[in-house]
């Protein structure tokens, strides 16, 4: 007949248990935490409500309406190895997240074990076991609780829970920079291709000039200096044509990288500078970058991620309380395993505490330190960096438009004389030749027009990226595919 346990064993427990919560100021870790401090965002600008509404949108490419530049960066968007290996982390950390969530939940577990034995008949069994080759089963169920007093599991899994939020910011960024990548590229292949016409029309120029000048030698109004000056002029017409080819290979060869289609990209058809629109976007610096930048984002979570890690660290000082139970059924014979009296069962807690471990915790917790300290330094890098990039992308963005007005000034001029030239030609009061000689001031400021209406262009874009190109960042750490574990095991 078995004898019940003492009335006052719960109360033993308890007593044991709080002994050892004492005992472990064996092990302590005063002293360490970490000095570095997140910049104050507070004293940066903020955005009046119009700016605020400007703040470009998560598919931003469309407001320039060129629907080959859409498809490219679609296209990109579904193919590039870049960003699906981003998504492939995301899903890594996200599969983190649910393994730290199932610490903290009971683990239950079955096994059968069946043996074919030779017992020992030196050992502790008794004759007829001893010496006997017999067989012995045991079938039975396991269970155990970590009770998370301490809150070292909860850290764990809110530090698995900023790991991916910032591989998911991680991974729009990735997304964020591949389409700008291709924006940019696109658009310098517009330049190029807006170039090589004023190239082209350039070097029929200086043809017309050389054969005008051919004659006027011929006719003994000019000498062989004018012709060797004219001749002169055609191979560096030339070279600029080959120089602006080299380029468009160049960038076709990036923008199939970016793409993944090489082979139809010799297709495209790109549209002029004038046909593509320009979005609206604030004019001064916003508050908002520092919320739809997606490597902010990361950032912050970075530091979330790795103060959570510090608290696990610092958690490990602390007892590991564990209640572990089992119950089934054990024989030797096989036959007799589901028979009366094989049944066995366990139940109590298991309690494991640090006293000296040679400085292993400290070590550990100081090194969990530095990397709170390299998260929040990186994160402070950043926005001093995030906020100087929005500041040179809006004072390169105001330069341009002052130099577009003062290029369309010149032009308009430019074209004026050129007017002129053509009008005196055709009245009979001056020679092809001073019309060639206007237009050749004319194409300048065509190239100039076209250089700048591509920076202006590619500042767009620049901005756009600054800005975070309609990134939202969730704050949310219980918004993640495992949110219901993390909620029913959160302290």
């Amino acid at each position: 007949m078995q004898s019940s346990p003492p009335a006052h064993t719960p109360a033993r427990l308890a007593l044991c248990a709080v002994a050892l919560a004492t005992l472990s100021a064996c092990a302590n870790y005063s002293g360490i935490a970490p000095q570095a401090k997140p910049v104050d965002a507070t004293s940066l600008p903020t955005p009046s409500a119009t700016e605020a509404a400007a703040l470009p949108q998560a598919t931003w490419w469309t407001g320039f309406g060129d629907a080959q530049l859409n498809q490219l960066i679609d296209q990109a968007l579904a193919s590039n190895p870049n960003l699906r290996l981003a998504q492939a982390r995301v899903a890594r950390a996200q599969a983190v997240g649910d393994l730290a969530a199932s610490a903290s939940l009971p683990q239950i577990g079955a096994g059968l074990d069946l043996t074919h034995q030779r017992f020992t008949a030196k050992g502790l069994y008794p004759y007829p076991v001893a010496g006997a080759v017999l067989d012995t089963g045991t079938l039975q169920a396991t269970g155990s609780w970590e009770l998370d007093l301490f809150g070292k599991n909860s850290a764990a899994l809110k530090a698995a829970v900023g790991q991916a939020r910032a591989a998911e910011a991680d991974a729009s960024a990735a997304r964020m920079l591949l389409a700008a990548n291709v924006a940019r590229t696109y658009f310098s292949l517009v330049r190029i291709e807006a170039q090589l016409q004023v190239a082209q029309r350039t070097l029929d120029q200086r043809t017309q000039t050389l054969a005008l000048v051919q004659d006027r030698v011929k006719a003994g109004l000019d000498t062989q200096l004018e012709q060797q000056q004219s001749e002169s002029a055609l191979p560096d017409a030339r070279m600029q044509i080959e120089a602006l080819k080299e380029q468009k290979a160049l960038a076709l060869n990036a923008l199939g990288a970016l793409t993944l289609q090489q082979n139809k990209l010799t297709a495209l058809v790109f549209t002029s500078q004038t046909a593509i629109k320009k979005i609206a976007l604030p004019t001064s610096m916003p508050i908002g970058l520092l919320g739809r930048r997606a490597d902010i984002a990361a950032s912050r979570w970075r530091i979330e991620a790795t103060t959570q890690d510090a608290a696990n660290a610092k958690a490990l000082f602390y007892p590991n309380i564990n209640l572990v139970a089992m119950a089934g059924f054990s024989s030797i014979g096989i036959d007799k395993l589901l028979q009366t009296g094989s049944d066995q069962w366990a139940m109590g807690p298991a309690i494991r505490l640090p006293l000296f471990d040679g400085g292993r915790l400290r070590a550990n917790l100081r090194s969990k330190t530095a990397d709170v300290e390299a998260a929040i330094e990186s994160y402070n890098a950043l926005v001093v960096d995030a906020v100087r990039d929005v500041a040179d992308q809006l004072t390169s963005s105001q330069a341009i438009a002052k130099q577009q007005t003062e290029q369309a000034a010149a032009q308009a001029s430019a074209e004026s004389a050129y007017s002129i030239a053509v009008q005196r030609y055709q009245a009979g009061l001056g020679n092809y030749l001073q019309v060639l000689a206007a237009e050749t001031a004319l194409l300048a400021q065509r190239r100039q027009a076209v250089d700048l209406a591509a920076r202006a262009l590619d500042t767009q874009v620049q901005l756009i990226r600054a800005l975070g190109g309609g990134f939202q960042a969730d704050t949310d750490p219980t918004n993640t595919p495992f949110s219901s574990v993390a909620q029913r095991t959160a302290p």
